[in-house]
């Protein structure tokens, strides 16, 4: 039998994934992209060389990296503890991961800042301590972007360590290898790939992110504007082409940034199969 007639209704699924890829993606980004060459390239540059919107898009994505290293980090730790201990209230916790997926951005952004503001539970009682605020400042849309990422990067991580074969470690550990020798030679190296994608997604994600950080960020140009806030304005300024111009070099730098990130995993995944 033919290759292709292994998988019957191959001709309406591949229609239906054309049809809903053009509706969803290539459509929407085409108009972006007719609305942008509406400007010269004077204009275009001017745009995009405007002081406000550099320092729009630095905040961004400085926050957007800091949040994902951050939530890598940090979701190793909580999706290792998850999978490889017992602990009281376990089945919570794993609940309570999940919980950023569910919870209107809005809300969390109403949240935190109510937390973090200096007269909040947190802010009052622990940071003003050490002189440290958070809420309406740039370090809140590091938290945000945190809060909003961590949930990608752990379940990216968790099946990934389920299925890791612990006999390798047994064996690391019978030929005299310590912990930290085990998990640079031997863990490691299997959990990378997916650390890095869940590091990609938690940043993609951190970069749109809108809801949860204007309640907190402080908004203030310059200092902690992001991106998407401003197209926004311009939008409400009825600067459609502005908007556009500054959303199509977002798509760009974003889709470059996940493509080294998707190489190396690749290069890692080969690296691997090698050793």
């Amino acid at each position: 039998m033919p290759q292709s007639h292994i998988m019957p209704g191959f001709r309406p699924a591949i229609s239906f994934t054309l049809v809903y890829l053009s509706l969803i993606v290539l459509i929407p980004l085409s108009a972006m992209l007719l609305k942008t060459f509406q400007l010269s390239w004077d204009e275009f540059w001017a745009i995009l060389t405007n002081a406000r919107v550099i320092a729009s898009f630095r905040v961004t994505f400085v926050s957007a990296l800091s949040a994902a290293a951050v939530a890598g980090i940090f979701g190793f730790i909580i999706a290792w503890t998850l999978v490889r201990y017992p602990f009281p209230g376990k089945r919570l916790l794993d609940a309570l991961i999940d919980l950023p997926f569910a919870l209107p951005t809005a809300v969390a952004g109403i949240v935190l800042a109510t937390i973090y503001q200096p007269n909040g539970v947190i802010g009052k009682l622990v940071l003003a301590v050490f002189g440290v605020q958070i809420a309406y400042k740039p370090l809140g849309i590091v938290f945000a972007m945190i809060f909003i990422g961590l949930p990608f990067v752990v379940r990216t991580i968790e099946p990934v360590l389920q299925e890791f074969d612990t006999a390798m470690e047994e064996a690391a550990a019978s030929l005299g290898a310590n912990r930290l020798q085990t998990f640079i030679k031997v863990i490691l190296p299997n959990i990378l790939p997916a650390t890095l994608t869940g590091f990609a997604l938690a940043f993609a994600r951190a970069v749109g992110e809108y809801g949860s950080v204007i309640f907190i960020a402080g908004n203030m140009p310059y200092i902690s504007e992001i991106v998407p806030l401003l197209i926004i304005t311009k939008l409400e300024q009825y600067d459609y082409a502005g908007a556009t111009a500054i959303g199509l070099v977002m798509l760009i730098l974003s889709f470059i940034l996940l493509l080294l990130i998707n190489l190396l995993q690749g290069w890692l995944r080969r690296r691997n199969g090698q050793l």
